[in-house]
């Protein structure tokens, strides 16, 4: 005889957990780090904190869980790792487009202080 807890166990796979246990590491890392750079670096210009946060977000299984609470629309794993990608990628670029610019004019503006 079955009980009730036995399905949810049941949903429960390895892929699912692992699923899980890494969209939770990434979301504490990534919008944990986001935020870190944000309080060290400022928040403007753009910087990569900005990118890091909103990355961990995308991933986050609380924002998901909102989401389909809110909205009756369940977000699919791949698409929240998409986002998750797709910010992150976008955050690297525009440091690489900017970082040395930004970077020769730091130094420039610390020297004269």
């Amino acid at each position: 005889m079955a009980g009730a807890g036995d399905t949810e166990i049941a949903r429960w796979t390895v892929a699912g957990t692992l699923g899980f246990v890494v969209a939770w590491t990434w979301t504490l890392l990534a919008a944990g780090g986001g935020v870190w750079l944000l309080l060290t670096k400022g928040a403007w210009p753009l910087t990569n904190g900005w990118f890091a946060l909103f990355s961990g977000v995308a991933l986050c299984p609380l924002v998901a869980s909102a989401m389909k609470v809110n909205f009756g629309r369940a977000l699919s794993w791949q698409v929240r790792v998409g986002a998750a990608a797709l910010i992150f990628v976008a955050g690297h670029g525009h440091c690489y487009r900017n970082s040395a610019r930004a970077c020769r004019a730091h130094k420039a503006s610390a020297s004269l202080h």
